[in-house]
Formats: C-alpha cells, sequence, structure tokens
C-alpha cells in the first residue's frame, strides 16, 4: 500500500469493482480484524447480493456501515430491476441492523455519528438519488433525531392527524400538512429516519409523539406499504408501493404511484371525514 500525503487518500480505498457480497464480507474481515471502522457503497438495490454477508454483520455484532443510495422507484427509467420496494423494510426486520432513511442533509449527519458511535453492529444508512428539501428545526428537533422518530411540524393544541414519513417523503408529508393547516385542520408531522431506534425509546417518549388516542395517521414512503400498519394502525392510510415499479422518469413514477402532495391530503381527508 503507498504512504498517504496530505492531498491523497487513495490508500484508504478498496475498488471492489461489481462486487457486492464480496465487499461486504471482505468489511466484515476488517471490522474483525480492528483498526478501521470499514463502510461500503452501492445501490441499495444490491443489498439483495450483499445479504448473506451483511446478515452476518448483524448476527455477529460487528461495526460495519452500510450506505446504501438510490432508494426507491425515484431512480426512474433504470425500472423495476434496480428500483429497491421490499429491500428497507427487508434492513429493518433484520435483528441488529440499524437502518436511517434521512431526510436531509441534519439527518443525514446524525446517522453517520450514530453509525460511528454504534459498536455493537450494523448500521445502513439509505438515501436518495434525487434532490431533497432542508428542513427547519429547533434545537430540541435537532436533539431528538438521535431518537429515531420526533415531531418535525406541529399544531397548537392536540393533532386531530399524524403523518409519519421519512427520506424523500418527509418533504411531501410537510407540504400536505401545509396544506391542511391552511384549510383549518389541526396537523402533525412526524420524520421517523429510524425505526428501530424509536421503538427502544421508552414508553412516554413514544406517546409524545404518537398519542394513543390520536388515530387518524398516515405513512408516507415510497417503499413496501406494509410496513407500516404497526405505526398507523389497521384503520389508518399508507402512500406506499404495493408492486415492483415502472420505467419511466422519476417525476411521472411518483405521480403514477400516488406520491403528490394531492393524493397525500385526498387520504388524510379520508381520516378526517
Amino acid at each position: 500500500s503507498k504512504s498517504l500525503t496530505a492531498d491523497d487518500f487513495s490508500g484508504n480505498y478498496i475498488h471492489y469493482g461489481v462486487r457486492e457480497f464480496g465487499m461486504t464480507a471482505i468489511m466484515n474481515g476488517i471490522a474483525l480484524h480492528g483498526g478501521f471502522v470499514p463502510y461500503g457503497a452501492t445501490f441499495l438495490m444490491f443489498m439483495e447480493y450483499a445479504r448473506n454477508a451483511m446478515r452476518m454483520a448483524a448476527l455477529m455484532k460487528i461495526q460495519n456501515i452500510q450506505v446504501y443510495t438510490h432508494d426507491s422507484i425515484g431512480l426512474g427509467e433504470d425500472g423495476p430491476t434496480h428500483q429497491p420496494v421490499e429491500q428497507i423494510a427487508s434492513l429493518r426486520l433484520t435483528p441488529n441492523m440499524s437502518t436511517w432513511r434521512p431526510c436531509d442533509q441534519v439527518e443525514s449527519a446524525v446517522a453517520w455519528k450514530l453509525a460511528i458511535e454504534r459498536k455493537d453492529g450494523p448500521t445502513s444508512l439509505i438515501f436518495s438519488r434525487q434532490n431533497l428539501a432542508q428542513q427547519d428545526r429547533d434545537a430540541e428537533q435537532v436533539a431528538n433525531i438521535a431518537k429515531g422518530g420526533y415531531i418535525l411540524k406541529d399544531c397548537t393544541g392536540k393533532p386531530e392527524l399524524i403523518f409519519i414519513a421519512t427520506g424523500s417523503e418527509v418533504e411531501l408529508a410537510v407540504e400536505a400538512a401545509a396544506q391542511l393547516t391552511a384549510e383549518g385542520r389541526q396537523v402533525r408531522v412526524v420524520s421517523m429516519p429510524a425505526t428501530d431506534t424509536f421503538d427502544k425509546q421508552d414508553a412516554a417518549y413514544r406517546e409524545a409523539v404518537l398519542p394513543a388516542d390520536v388515530t387518524a395517521r398516515v405513512a408516507v414512503e415510497a417503499g413496501i406499504a406494509d410496513f407500516w400498519f404497526k405505526y398507523v394502525g389497521l384503520n389508518g392510510r399508507i402512500i406506499g408501493m404495493t408492486t415492483f415499479g415502472e420505467s419511466a422518469p422519476a417525476g411521472e413514477l411518483f405521480k403514477m404511484f400516488g406520491f403528490t402532495t394531492e393524493n397525500v391530503v385526498n387520504k388524510a381527508k379520508e381520516l378526517l371525514a
């Protein structure tokens, strides 16, 4: 290996080629050897090829960081073979895997910090292809990101409806909430970048974010819809995927599959009727 200089970091990188399983298995070996915190990056769809090594990292409780990009039907023209639908849920359902899907650079920074601090298991960081809106937060909200789910936008008094969203769909939930608020509705938006981390919070915090007596809930995520019933209940609404994607520009796909402000508002109004 070559020595590093102030402007040459090439010795820190391994070029794996198109070899997701090998990459992740080698990362496990590096983690077990010690001295480095390994991370690898590929499209989210290709966690499928890496799955056995990724699962072993979780089972063996070793630290590595999986950076998964191009996280949804937003991948567009590459079509359904490259558009992950069920993969986020699969990661979330893997024991001892911490899975983060941030909505902007602030949530991303918090997720990265926690992944580096987490010594007893792997972390998956899931990112979109498309640009995302920066969200405004106060200091308390920034601190609460580390709890996996928190109130991003709130109303005065008790909410009559709660939106729950992650990643690129947080922006959509915020826009829908603004429209409903302008119509006189009491709406809360919960950003939930890490469901496993939120589930580990104490009952008082989880109740403060998702009060049990507010049953009108809408989850918005461009991934498999079924995962969200645990948070919205059987009578809630989920704007998510129940099929594979299609090959078309991302904007057209989001409209086709219902990821529009209009559709989110309409689903909310079904519960508020």
